[in-house]
Order: structure tokens, then C-alpha cells, then sequence
């Protein structure tokens, strides 16, 4: 099945939004508050908050684990996250997709399995970049088998150009699509603006969505979405993933705000 159909049997609206649930600080993270059930109360009531609003999917990021391993993360990190993303899918029946900061896409494939999630989201899915944690490092040949040795249908959603990172070397936008899809095989490609809450340049974004529909591959905008963007970034991208604009205030690591969801989705067109 290509991976355009695979993506619209989960996600079949045109128009999908899909929210980040940033989880606090976890187990063995140096801003852990030593309150566990906290997290997970926290995370299923913000995925509860997605659902009813009527959006198309949900992410779990442990956005809270500063500084991020540039790698595999410790075990603790994956049992936490396990345990988050199991009740959020006792929660809610959304799709859901796992990330696993800062690079992680074998923990993210192994929580995936574990939960029955959807699909994952991996930073740097080949190639080199640098960033505050050292050098990322795509592993898309180790990801795939690892993918194949589980029999997994969940998808792999891999960023191009990822925020918070500089690429070692200069690519047009036609060799990052080919790549990361063509030889890295991901199943759909994620634009995003310079940070976690910037917006993704749209020029750009039209450039990659061309490149893709003669491939057939999905194109999501990842970052900086708000009711002013919303709806040209839709016109481009198959989906968007929002997360900062959903938060009270907008800021990142307060919990999400129900009324600014309801706000975002009332912009769409």
C-alpha cells in the first residue's frame, strides 16, 4: 500500500490537525518533581481535552526530559513513556504517534508496538545535524529492519530540516525529499520553523508538498501553527501538528488550554 493511502486510512479528514501532548519531566530527568501519577493524570487530561475538541490525532513527546540524549534514551525513559502513552490510549481512541527526543526512533518504534500506536515521528531520520546535544544521527537503515523484524505497520513521519538543529551540509529541497523518502524510506515528511513554536516558512513548505505529490508521500507543518496560519498552511499540507499555541498563555510547557484549542479549530475555513 503507497504511503499516502496508508496515511489517509488514519488520517482521512483533509483538514487534520494533530496535537502535541508535551509530557512534564520524567523518571531520571534532572526537573523530575518525583510525582508520577501526577504525569500521567496531566497527560491523559490534555489528551481527553484533543479528543473532544475534534482534533485528528495526538503525539507523545517527553518535551520535559532537558537536556536530551542525542540517541537512545535510558531504559526509565522508555518505561515512562510506555506507561503514559497505554493510558492515554485507555483515554481517548485517537490516533497516536510516539516521539522520542531528542533521536530515539527505535525506542519510539519499541513503544509504538508496546501501546498500539499508529506511527512515530523520528528528527533526524538520515543524514548529519548538529545541535545543543552534538551530533544527531539519521539511522534509517538500523530503523527500517527494526521496523521489519516486529512485522510493524506503524508509519515513520520523519522531519526534514528539523528545528533546533543545522544541517552539516547544504541540500536542495529535491535531495532531502529523495533522501529521506526515496533511500530512507519514511512514510510521510514534517517541515518545521527554526524552534519549537516558530512558524515553518510556507514558501518552503509548497516547495516540499510539489516534490511530494509526484512521489506520493504525505506532507505535514510541524510547528508554529495559530489561527492566522492555520488555514494557509492547510492549503498546503495533508496535516498539521500544533502543540505551543494549544498551551495556556502559549507557552510550551504550561498544560494545554481547552479554550485556545476550540480558538484554533474554529479558524480552520
Amino acid at each position: 500500500m503507497a504511503a499516502l493511502e496508508k496515511f489517509r486510512k488514519i488520517f482521512s479528514h483533509s483538514k487534520s490537525v494533530i496535537g502535541m501532548v508535551h509530557l512534564p519531566p520524567l523518571l531520571g530527568s534532572p526537573g523530575y518533581s518525583g510525582r508520577f501519577a501526577d504525569v500521567v493524570d496531566q497527560a491523559c487530561s490534555e489528551a481527553r481535552i484533543l479528543s473532544d475538541c475534534g482534533l485528528a490525532g495526538i503525539i507523545v513527546e517527553n518535551y520535559g526530559d532537558l537536556p536530551f540524549f542525542p540517541g537512545q534514551v535510558p531504559p526509565e525513559t522508555v518505561a515512562a513513556m510506555t506507561r503514559v502513552a497505554t493510558e492515554i490510549r485507555r483515554a481517548v481512541s485517537l490516533p497516536l504517534g510516539i516521539n522520542v527526543l531528542r533521536n530515539d526512533a527505535h525506542a519510539a518504534l519499541s513503544i509504538a508496538e508496546a501501546v498500539g500506536a499508529q506511527f512515530i515521528r523520528t528528527n533526524v531520520h538520515v543524514g548529519l545535524a548538529a545541535s545543543e546535544q552534538g551530533l544527531l544521527v539519521g539511522k534509517a537503515h538500523e530503523v527500517l529492519r527494526f521496523r521489519n523484524f516486529f512485522k510493524s505497520e506503524c508509519l515513520i513521519f520523519a522531519d526534514i530540516a528539523v528545528k533546533h538543529s543545522y544541517p552539516l551540509f547544504q541540500q536542495s529541497a529535491d535531495d532531502m525529499l529523495r533522501d529521506t523518502v526515496v533511500r530512507g524510506l519514511a512514510d510521510a515528511v514534517i517541515v518545521t520553523g527554526a524552534a519549537t513554536g516558530v512558524a515553518a516558512d510556507l514558501q518552503f513548505a509548497k516547495k516540499v508538498k510539489g516534490i511530494c505529490e509526484k512521489i506520493g508521500i504525505p506532507l505535514l507543518i510541524g510547528s508554529g501553527i495559530a489561527p492566522e496560519n492555520i488555514n494557509s498552511a492547510l492549503e498546503i499540507a495533508d496535516a498539521v501538528i500544533v502543540g505551543t499555541y494549544l498551551k495556556k498563555e502559549g507557552v510550551t510547557t504550561n498544560p494545554i488550554d481547552k479554550n485556545r484549542v476550540e480558538r484554533l479549530l474554529q479558524a480552520i475555513r
